[in-house]
């Protein structure tokens, strides 16, 4: 198979934008970075990539090493595709353009899609910066759930993320609104600051299976 253009200049930034700055690269990199996904999961998860166009970028991020395809165990037996190390050290990239990103987020656009787990990037930062040590915490939006892994208990001692809920009981679980979700992400309301002003609140499960708020000073 042929290799795409390059630049052909001798230069990381370059080299880097030769193999993800193609459009949907990075974004591909986004969804897998909250863990192995199949072929179809990632079509739902990048509206508006075409199933030629994602496929053909898959098989780009295969030869540069970014990612990997593996087949799973019975009973599933379906291939997800999953990074190398390569690939999950794409994450501060990509921590660095969601901060770069996130003033931007104004009112989401009538045309706009939106997933629950596009805003664990944004918020990885504020969240490792609100929850002292190590810990799961789960964050619930209408558009879906996801939880990440801060401080020591992560991998590696990094922040990791994923989509849906927590295995496990968090070791706390937070409510609040996109609108809310990209007022943090952009720094202009602390995690701590929407605890307090009601925008966010802090939930855990009652004894009969329901949630109830938990009125805390943060």
């Amino acid at each position: 198979m042929p290799r795409r253009r390059s630049y052909d200049q001798y230069c990381a930034a370059a080299r880097a934008l030769d193999a993800v700055g193609d459009r949907w690269t990075l974004l591909i990199v986004r969804e897998l970075l909250a863990g192995p996904r199949r072929y179809t999961d990632l079509h739902a998860d990048l509206p508006g990539v075409s199933t030629d166009m994602l496929a053909s970028r898959l098989k780009d991020m295969e030869r540069d090493d970014l990612v990997t395809r593996r087949r799973l165990p019975p009973p599933a037996s379906s291939y997800v595709y999953e990074l190398t190390d390569r690939g999950r050290g794409l994450l501060p990239v990509l921590r660095a353009l969601a901060a770069w990103g996130a003033p931007a987020l104004a009112e989401p656009r009538p045309t706009d899609a939106v997933r629950a787990h596009w805003f664990a990037i944004p918020l990885l930062d504020a969240l490792q910066a609100a929850v002292p040590g190590a810990g799961v915490v789960e964050v619930r939006l209408d558009e879906g759930t996801f939880h990440v892994r801060v401080g020591d208990d992560a991998d590696g001692g990094q922040v990791t993320y994923a989509d849906g809920p927590a295995a496990h009981e968090p070791d706390v679980c937070l409510r609040m609104d996109a609108a809310t979700c990209a007022a943090v992400a952009a720094g202009g309301l602390s995690v701590t600051e929407g605890v307090r002003a009601g925008r966010i609140e802090v939930v855990r499960e009652a004894a009969d299976h329901g949630e109830e708020k938990v009125t805390s000073s943060w």
